[in-house]
C-alpha cells in the first residue's frame, strides 16, 4: 500500500471552494479533509470538530508552543492551523488529504512536504467573486470590502501553486479537481505499490 497524498486547495474568499471539495469529498473515495483548529467564532450551521476545531486563542497559542500544528496563519484576525499527527498518521494509512489553508499555509506546507501538490481555485471575474460574498449573506458590505481587498493579495500568489482552476461553471471545476485526484493516483510510483501483488504475478506467469 502507497502512503496517502498531501494535497494544498487554496482560493480567495468566496471563489466557491468549499462547495467544490464538499462534492468532491461525496464522490471519490479514500480521500479525507482535514480539520483545522481556529480561534474565529462558530458561525450558525457549524459544528465543533466537524467544520473546524474551535478553540481560544490561549489554547491556540498553546498548540503553537508544543510544536502540534504543521502550519499556521493569521487570516481576518483569527488564527487558523493543522493538527500534525492526525496528517501524518491518515497519509501513512494510504488515504490521501486535502488542506484547506490560505497562501501562508500553503507555503509552509510545500516547505516542510515538497511532495505535496497545490491546487488554486480562481474565480472569473472580481464581479462574480463580490457577488457571490453577497449572496453569503454572511457579512456586511464593510466585511466583503475587506474580503475583496484581501482576495487581491491572496490571488497575487496563484503562481506558487501546482495546479490552476476557474471555478466558473461548478460542474467543470467539479471534474477539473477531480482530475487531479485520479491522475495523481495512477502514477508509476503509487501503483507498483498498490499494485505490486498483481505486478509479481503478472510477471512471474508462464
Amino acid at each position: 500500500m502507497s502512503i496517502g497524498k498531501l494535497y494544498i486547495i487554496s482560493a480567495p474568499s468566496g471563489a466557491g471552494k468549499t462547495s467544490l471539495v464538499r462534492q468532491l469529498m461525496a464522490e471519490v473515495d479514500n480521500l479525507v479533509v482535514s480539520i483545522s483548529h481556529t480561534t474565529r467564532r462558530i458561525r450558525p450551521g457549524e459544528s465543533q470538530g466537524v467544520d473546524y476545531y474551535f478553540v481560544s486563542p490561549a489554547e491556540f497559542q498553546a498548540l503553537l508552543n508544543n510544536h502540534e500544528l504543521l502550519e499556521h496563519a493569521l487570516v481576518f484576525d483569527n488564527y487558523y492551523g493543522t493538527a500534525k499527527t492526525t496528517v501524518e498518521k491518515t497519509l501513512n494509512a494510504g488515504i490521501d488529504v486535502i488542506l484547506e489553508i490560505d497562501w501562508q499555509g500553503a507555503q509552509q506546507i510545500k516547505s516542510l512536504c515538497p511532495d505535496s501538490l497545490s491546487i488554486f481555485i480562481l474565480p472569473p471575474s472580481t464581479a462574480v467573486l463580490e457577488q457571490r460574498l453577497q449572496n453569503r449573506g454572511q457579512d456586511d458590505d464593510h466585511v466583503i470590502a475587506r474580503r475583496m481587498r484581501a482576495a487581491v493579495t491572496e490571488m497575487s500568489h496563484y503562481d506558487e501553486f501546482d495546479y490552476i482552476l476557474v471555478n466558473d461553471r461548478f460542474e467543470r471545476a467539479l471534474t477539473e479537481l477531480k482530475s487531479i485526484i485520479i491522475a495523481n493516483r495512477l502514477t508509476k510510483d503509487r501503483q507498483q505499490q498498490n499494485l505490486k501483488t498483481l505486478i509479481t504475478a503478472l510477471l512471474s506467469s508462464t
